[in-house]
């Protein structure tokens, strides 16, 4: 099966600020791209929020942090994906995304970690992909699987409790 071909669209502060108020029609207003309701659905927000926040206090970001993303070649939105951050002082950049559950099971997972490491890859002050997921997470540790993370610890998420982190070092990972 081949990868699907995704791309991320970044999003602007306005566009942002609506999803995490889950409003869809006035996000839609101001996106460059078509906005799905599971974008603005509760398990989202809270993603758009901290986001939007981000923008305002940490400009530089903008080109890292989640944007949506699409499938030109199908003409589908289908979740959101990006770095939690800029590249750290080590060279650090961490991954989120979430699909959208309707496209769940078609490989997206997969494209958009790829698609995420190629673009750390790009940029000479990334050394190091971070992933940091919870122990019954079988979707998201299926989809690292094929990339040689290393366990390096466990953190807890306010939201998502017990995580375990994980680390590509980009200097001595084969691409995938």
């Amino acid at each position: 099966m081949t990868e699907p071909d995704i791309r991320i669209v970044q999003l602007d502060h306005a566009t942002l600020a609506a999803l995490a108020d889950g409003d869809l029609a006035r996000a839609r207003q101001t996106s460059p791209v078509e906005l799905t309701p599971y974008l603005a659905s509760e398990e989202r927000r809270s993603t758009w929020a901290r986001r939007a926040r981000q923008l305002v206090e940490t400009p530089v970001d903008a080109d890292w942090v989640t944007g949506v993303v699409r499938d030109e070649a199908a003409g589908l939105t289908i979740g959101g994906a990006g770095f939690h951050a800029a590249p750290d002082e080590d060279g650090m950049v961490e991954v989120g995304y979430g699909v959208d559950p309707a496209y769940r099971g078609r490989g997206y997972g997969h494209a958009i970690l790829a698609h995420l490491i190629e673009r750390a890859r790009r940029e000479p002050a990334v050394h190091v992909v971070r992933t940091s997921i919870r122990p019954d997470n079988a979707a998201s540790l299926a989809v690292i699987a094929r990339y040689d993370f290393v366990e390096i610890g466990e953190e807890w998420d306010e939201e998502d409790g017990l995580e375990i982190v994980r680390e590509l070092n980009l200097q001595h990972a084969p691409n995938a």
